[in-house]
């Protein structure tokens, strides 16, 4: 074929090109029709934000269906948010219009009418989140060969959404229990900006297929604009100090707005509470100062309606618009032009980094702007690791190691899924109404993902499921979901396989303003999509919190906001602390306190050692280590150590340092830990007698014996420990 495949592409979709005036077709695009046009693979496009990755997937795909109309839903669209489905739907239909082909989109938020549509017309495109796709196999069996017998393609939008996570588990449950049904064996396309271990998510994306995965990897130039401010809160022990700090807190809020107010803006936090305070603090400032209040919070627990205002504010408005947000506009949702984006402490993960990174810069030849804004707590008088920035040291590394290496974190796929092997089997067997135990077994053992797990380990988990009566066996030998199981099936929070806490909806009148999980009592106030209530009723029968406007300071009802690092961080972070080298996007306040923070580590050896003494019986322990490793650490000083040692206490900082007393001295605590560590063959040593963690929703319905050996293949990495260890005394700075 010819270099441009444009000549290629039903009418439709040249109509709609000229119409956006596109001078040419860009990189990803080429590749995707070079491969769904001429091979039977599988395809990858792992390119930049706005690269126009799906339009690369859909031009193709819908060329297809336009030269040869499906007999039932030809494209199936998964992605891991509403949001980005309706997005997507928004933008597709004015495409699809053209060429006559429907798009459906299904998920809660959907009218009953619409999907009763699709269901007496299925054809065309279906957009659908993971859950729902779970819901309709579970539901609806019957439906599932009409629906889905003709189709050709499934993209999978913001693919490293679901590796490494429960719901890409699903997922692959999901499709392959699709083509299964439906007697279909579509294509797969998966979507991401956010990859840099290519084997891994093609051998994701072909799990229990036949095909092979191509990959299109445009490596397109972006200009970048990156800036790193630091502020300090000091500790406040007294009048004085209080008056410090909160000083430095209107600085640092000041800033916030004067760098966000007059422009269309995103901010975001690591956390709702963090989202939630930003508002009400960029609101007060405004109406201090008598101006427009431009400011929206976007995150899980506000209203859906809140939310698409918040969008379209930012997406349609006139600006000027600024929306503190979490995850929840991380991943792909066009929002058109913004200028700027300001994130307020800094990522855990470089692949956070890069997606926030790319909500800015998506028009023409603008830059991806992003301004870091590092809060820190500072105590002169604390001990030593207490002392160390290391939210700016994060927001540094972060940086270096995606825009210098071009580093993300690797995908880690769980080994021994268990919890999900309760739900895919449960929901299985909810889907075939009753089953012979041989085919039961056969259905859930056949899914890629569970193809680790032995014959005898499944057995075992049935016996238990009959056991507690979540399954139940009939005298003919087939088997029904129980009386518990039901209870457990029959909710709608058993589509996702995601951890969600039982929520009390807020209303404000007749208006929906959210939901929270923390219900406080009448007369309380909290924030919630920015602005402050006050609790005048609690429902708590039909779970609604009944509440009015208010004013003054206020608490905020989330907790957490802290998110797993890789060990690959940590050790940049060590590299630059032992580092001279100059970053010309770190502001003057941002340098400073790097050089104060590289004279305190080499005066006190902190990058020479990773044990060190702390002053009468305590020594602090820097692994320099991820999450999990650093958490495999911390198991062995508590369960193998703390007796032999004689250790009093082992308080974690994850995962920076921990503080262990006791009566071993730094020398001996480090040749026991390399010790242990290297005996430690068998990760089940780190597990007491009669313990069996829980690493999922579902957990807790694995028998002991199962959940012990998932939790020390999947829970722990001792490998990774070891690997950590042996850079212990061999510092990596220059």
């Amino acid at each position: 074929m010819s270099g441009n495949p444009f000549h290629r592409l039903a009418p439709f979709i040249k109509e709609f090109i000229y119409k956006n005036r596109w001078e040419t077709l860009r990189e990803a695009q080429v590749d995707a029709c070079r491969v769904l046009f001429d091979t039977p693979h599988h395809l990858l496009i792992a390119s930049g934000t706005a690269s126009g990755k799906t339009e690369a997937a859909f031009f193709p795909a819908l060329t297809e269906l336009y030269e040869s109309p499906s007999r039932s839903v030809g494209i199936l669209y998964i992605a891991p948010l509403k949001a980005l489905i309706n997005d997507q739907f928004a933008r597709l239909n004015d495409l699809l219009r053209e060429g006559n082909i429907p798009v459906w989109h299904w998920h809660g938020d959907v009218p009953q009418a619409d999907k009763t549509k699709l269901m007496q017309n299925p054809s065309g495109v279906l957009q659908i989140t993971p859950e729902s796709l779970e819901g309709l196999l579970m539901n609806r069996p019957n439906a599932i060969p009409a629906l889905f017998h003709d189709l050709r393609f499934i993209i999978i939008d913001e693919v490293h959404a679901f590796m490494g996570a429960d719901r890409g588990i699903q997922v692959l449950s999901l499709l392959a229990r699709l083509s299964r049904m439906a007697g279909c064996r579509p294509r797969r396309i998966g979507l991401s900006a956010t990859l840099s271990d290519y084997a891994s998510v093609t051998e994701w994306l072909a799990a229990g297929t036949r095909e092979s995965v191509e990959v299109s990897a445009p490596q397109g130039g972006r200009k970048l604009r990156l800036s790193v401010e630091h502020f300090s809160f000091p500790d406040a022990r007294n009048e004085e100090e209080a008056e410090h700090l909160e000083r430095a807190k209107q600085a640092y809020h000041t800033f916030v707005y004067d760098h966000t107010h007059l422009k269309k803006a995103l901010i975001f936090t690591n956390s709702r509470s963090d989202a939630e305070e930003a508002i009400l603090e960029m609101r007060r400032i405004a109406a201090k100062r008598g101006e427009r209040d431009v400011f929206y919070v976007h995150h899980g627990s506000i209203s859906a309606m809140l939310r698409e205002e918040t969008e379209a504010a930012l997406r349609q408005g006139p600006g000027p618009a600024v929306a503190a947000a979490t995850l929840t506009l991380e991943l792909g949702i066009d929002l058109g032009e913004l200028e700027r984006v300001v994130q307020l402490g800094a990522p855990y993960s470089c692949a956070s980094f890069v997606q926030r990174l790319g909500r800015s810069g998506r028009r023409g030849d603008a830059a991806s702007e992003m301004v870091f804004v590092t809060p820190e707590e500072e105590d002169e008088e604390a001990q030593l690791p207490a002392r160390m920035p290391w939210t700016l040291l994060r927001a540094i590394a972060v940086i270096e190691l995606y825009v210098r290496e071009k580093w993300v974190e690797p995908l880690n796929v769980r080994q021994l899924p268990v919890g999900l092997l309760y739900h895919q089997t449960m929901s299985i067997l909810k889907s075939m109404g009753e089953a012979e135990p041989e085919d039961l077994k056969e259905a859930v053992l056949g899914l890629p993902s569970f193809r680790s797990i032995a014959s005898e380990d499944y057995d075992a988990f049935m016996e238990y499921m009959l056991g507690m009566g979540h399954i139940e066996k009939l005298d003919e030998g087939g088997l029904l979901i129980g009386l518990a199981g039901e209870k457990i099936v029959n909710n709608f929070r058993f589509y996702a396989v995601f951890k969600d806490d039982e929520e009390h909806v807020v209303y404000n009148g007749t208006e929906e303003i959210g939901s929270i999980t923390t219900v406080p009592p009448p007369g309380y106030c909290f924030s919630l999509a920015g602005k402050l209530w006050k609790v005048e009723e609690v429902d708590n029968r039909h779970k609604a919190v009944y509440v009015k406007g208010s004013r003054g300071k206020v608490d905020t009802l989330w907790v957490g906001g802290g998110g797993d690092m890789h060990t690959r961080i940590m050790t940049k972070i060590r590299e630059i602390l032992g580092s001279t080298a100059l970053y010309p996007y770190l502001a003057p306040s941002a340098a400073a306190r790097l050089e104060r923070a590289r004279r305190l580590a080499k005066e006190s050896g902190l990058l020479t050692r990773s044990v060190l003494p702390a002053g009468g019986d305590s020594v602090f322990i820097l692994p320099w280590a991820g999450s999990r490793q650093f958490r495999t650490l911390e198991r062995l000083l508590k369960n193998n150590l703390k007796g032999p040692l004689g250790l009093r206490t082992v308080m974690p900082m994850e995962p920076y340092y921990m503080v262990v007393a006791g009566k071993a001295d730094a020398e001996t605590l480090e040749e026991a830990i390399i010790a242990e560590t290297a005996a430690a063959s068998d990760p089940l040593v780190l597990l007491g007698p009669d313990e069996a963690p829980y690493l999922g929703k579902y957990d807790e319905f694995i028998p002991h014996d199962l959940l012990r050996k998932a939790f020390a293949l999947d829970g722990l990495d001792v490998p990774g420990l070891i690997q950590v260890l042996k850079q212990w005394r061999q510092p990596d700075h220059p």
